[in-house]
């Protein structure tokens, strides 16, 4: 997979260095990803108008790659969570991630080195609904080898201002972002 293992690396320029202060930003939103212009501002001792100007450079430049939410998969009714690691064919890495992609509850992909080539992390209604998609999705897929799932018995979210403890499943879900009010500008 040598063209493949660098995908989109040398597409996009590299990100301008990151201060104390623009570290304090990412802190807090990854904590907070809702939190107010005014309120980032107040709490790393800037104006908003360098707030907001900070913020939509780490967008601009894609250090920011998106704002979310993390779901309780359980409490959504997703009681089944794996990891599928897949071994697949030399340079077919673009269109499986893209398959992939497109697998209902498929909530991250990663292109990895090892004994396979791809794990992937997905939640489903129940384990029925895991086994077909395994098994009529993903093995039915002709770039893919083989594959291994590793289910989920219990998980925790690191991420600062994570919801939750011991038997919490996070993901990804709709997107929020800083709340920019017209007294934010």
């Amino acid at each position: 997979m040598p063209d493949e293992q660098m995908a989109f690396a040398g597409d996009r320029p590299p990100a301008r260095p990151l201060d104390e202060i623009d570290r304090a930003i990412l802190r807090m939103l990854r904590s907070d990803g809702r939190a107010s212009i005014r309120s980032v501002a107040e709490r790393v001792h800037v104006s908003r108008a360098n707030a907001y100007a900070r913020i939509n450079r780490l967008i601009d430049d894609g250090v920011i790659r998106g704002f979310s939410t993390r779901i309780d998969q359980e409490r959504a009714g997703q009681t089944a969570s794996a990891y599928i690691t897949l071994k697949i064919v030399q340079n077919s890495w673009r269109s499986v991630r893209e398959k992939l992609r497109a697998l209902p509850g498929a909530a991250h992909i990663a292109l990895v080195s090892g004994d396979f080539d791809v794990l992937l992390l997905v939640h489903a209604k129940d384990n029925r609904a895991l086994r077909e998609l395994v098994l009529t999705r993903i093995q039915a897929m002709e770039e893919v080898l083989s594959t291994r799932t590793l289910l989920v018995f219990e998980e925790t979210d690191l991420q600062e201002g994570g919801a939750g403890g011991a038997g919490s499943a996070a993901g990804s879900g709709g997107a929020t972002g800083p709340q920019v009010t017209p007294g934010d500008r």
